[in-house]
């Protein structure tokens, strides 16, 4: 059905177009089933990582819905209010953009967090931070991570609205957060500050204080912009490789 996917274009990118195309044709028309992971995964000749990620971007555009032990369907056609393509996020003025949505965004989760979070959501903000250290310390990106300690974040205010936003930004914010994290990573210094900032964060949270939560994670966001800003053309120009590359982890 499909056609081996290569070229310099980020994979899950490729992938989720390629899908989108089949369902907005109507090749795979309204209650069809999605080929199997592995069906997709042996056709296009990717990972399962890229397959996953294309599928979920799908899902959070509204195209498809994931039902338990029975596969991926495709959704009846609607007019989507909301419908923000997960771009690679390989230019400066996309990651910074990226960046501001994220720092009003989570500037408010934070601060309602401080004043809704119940023990066991602090508990875990806490193990989601862990988890950051872990996979730093193993040699990891730490991008997941990241994602689920700013999830866990807009979990715990208990605003079922803000939580589906975020899943729904999360493609977008994945490509930037990749892209921040592979600059901080080149620095020690800058490992240390994003470490800091989390905790920062979750310590506004733990006290119950709003307004401290609210600029912490305003602050987190303002000096990602300018760990961003201040590097060099030549961590942009490696960008396009950073994105293949994460694309075809297995």
């Amino acid at each position: 059905m499909f056609s081996k996917v290569s070229g310099p274009v980020r994979l899950a990118d490729r992938v989720a177009a390629i899908l989108a195309e089949e369902i907005e044709s109507g090749r795979l028309a309204e209650g069809d089933k999605l080929p199997t992971e592995v069906e997709l995964v042996k056709q296009l000749g990717v990972s399962r990582t890229v397959v996953r990620e294309a599928v979920s971007r799908l899902r959070n555009a509204g195209l498809v819905e994931p039902r338990q032990g029975r596969g991926v369907f495709v959704l009846p056609r609607r007019t989507r209010p909301l419908d923000l393509e997960a771009e690679s996020a390989r230019t400066k003025a996309k990651v910074l953009q990226i960046v501001e949505v994220r720092s009003a965004l989570e500037g408010e989760a934070a601060a309602l967090a401080a004043t809704r979070a119940t023990p066991a959501a602090l508990a875990r903000m806490r193990q989601a931070l862990d988890a950051i250290d872990a996979a730093v310390g193993s040699g990891g990106d730490g991008v997941e991570e990241d994602l689920a300690f700013h999830r866990s974040i807009a979990e715990s205010t208990g605003n079922a609205v803000l939580v589906s936003t975020v899943g729904y930004l999360g493609e977008v914010a994945r490509s930037g957060i990749r892209v921040t994290r592979a600059n901080e990573a080149r620095r020690g210094d800058f490992i240390e500050a994003v470490r800091q900032e989390h905790h920062a964060i979750l310590a506004a949270i733990e006290a119950g204080d709003g307004e401290a939560a609210h600029t912490a994670a305003r602050r987190h966001m303002k000096h990602a912009a300018s760990r961003l800003q201040d590097a060099d053309d030549g961590f942009w120009n490696e960008t396009e490789d950073l994105d293949v590359n994460l694309g075809t982890v297995t």
